[in-house]
Formats: C-alpha cells, structure tokens, sequence
C-alpha cells in the first residue's frame, strides 16, 4: 500500500506540473490543461485516501474504532486534512473545466475559493507531518530521507499557497500573478513528486542492511 500512496501521489504530481506547460503555448486550448489539473486531482485524492487508511491501520485497535481518539494522533490528522485539501483540488479544478470564460466573479467563487481553501489545507497538513512522531510512523521504512521528504512537502504547499494567490483573478479579468501561478503550481508539483517518490521507493541501502536484515520499523527521527 506504500508503494500505491507513492504511487498515486507521483502521478498526480506529474499531471499538475504538465497542466502548466500544457497552458504556456499561446495556441493552446485552456481545457487541454484544466482537464490535465483535474485529472491530477483525482489521483491525489486517491493517494491521499491510502495515506489515511496507512495512518489508521499503524493505530493502536481502540484508537482506529474512535474517530475521536484518531483525530488525537497527529499522523492521521495531518493525513485527514491533506484528503481534505485533494478534495478541494477536486472541487476547483472541476469548476475550473466547467468555468473556462466566465466572469471574473464566478470563476474567483467556484474556482478560487475552494483553490486557496485547499492550498491552505495541504499547508496545515504539511505543517503537522514535519513534527518528529510523524514521521516516526509514516516514513520508518526510510527513515533516513524522512526529513527530506516532510520539508519537500511543506515547500510544495507554500508554492502551491503561492499559486493560489497568484491566480486570484481581479475585476479588469487578469490574474494578479500569472507568472507565480504557474510556478508555484509547477515546482510545487515537482516538490511533491520527488517526495512521494521517496517515499515510494525507497533505496535498497535505505531499507535493508548489507547482512540482509530489515530496518524498517519504529524511526527515532531526527530533529
């Protein structure tokens, strides 16, 4: 199931930075790249759903039965609130497709909102991942890229925060920032597709000794 997470993250990933070079030719239809982001979407919504259920089935069995004392573990929240924010990705990028050519009004409600509602939402849950027991439990099969792949992350969900406000489309029908839309969207992308493939597939060396033996298991992690 890790490797379907890192999977499905990966290529999520890839198609939202291909939406951006799909949209910089001139010639280029906008719903080429609008149905690329949410196709994207749809596979970061299904990796961020895998990543849940990896966070609950690593609990205790009185904690997975308590959405409660589940919402307690920083793990499975921070992993709670990043399907939230693929959700919300979902909702904009759909609006998006539907949206293409209306006024400035429409597209900042259905398509905006929802964008910097969900780049919030990845920006919260990146913020948590970063705390040492998290990553104990979600990379302790490559504990020494652990570090890399949280901070990869949280700088993918600042560029994507940059994206979103960059996109905000303003009454003249211009965006306030075309060029940060596009980068933020692109090397946030590429922030988490090196992540999710660290997290993925991790080095032979990362996951087992020279004798052979696993090293997988509980990471003290490093702060």
């Amino acid at each position: 199931m890790v490797r379907w997470t890192g999977l499905l993250f990966v290529v999520g990933a890839a198609l939202f930075a291909l939406g951006v070079l799909l949209s910089l030719p001139p010639a280029s239809p906008p719903l080429l790249s609008a149905v690329t982001y949410a196709i994207g979407a749809v596979f970061f919504t299904a990796a961020a759903t895998l990543q849940v259920v990896l966070a609950r089935r690593d609990l205790p069995e009185a904690q997975r039965r308590s959405l409660r004392l589940r919402a307690r573990t920083s793990d499975w929240l921070s992993a709670a609130i990043q399907l939230l924010g693929t959700v919300l990705f979902n909702i904009n990028t759909m609006d998006a497709v539907l949206t293409i050519g209306a006024r400035p009004a429409v597209i900042d409600t259905e398509v905006w909102m929802p964008d910097i509602a969900g780049s919030s939402a990845f920006l919260v849950s990146s913020a948590i991942a970063i705390v040492p027991e998290v990553r104990a439990r979600r990379h302790s099969h490559v504990a020494d890229a652990s570090q890399r792949i949280a901070f990869l992350n949280l700088t993918g969900s600042v560029l994507f925060g940059a994206s979103a406000v960059g996109a905000l489309v303003l009454r003249s029908g211009t965006d306030v920032s075309l060029v940060w839309a596009n980068i933020g969207t692109l090397f946030g992308a590429v922030c988490f597709l090196v992540a999710a493939w660290l997290f993925g597939w991790p080095q032979r060396s990362r996951t087992a000794r020279a004798d052979g033996s696993s090293t997988s298991g509980h990471l003290t992690a490093k702060r």
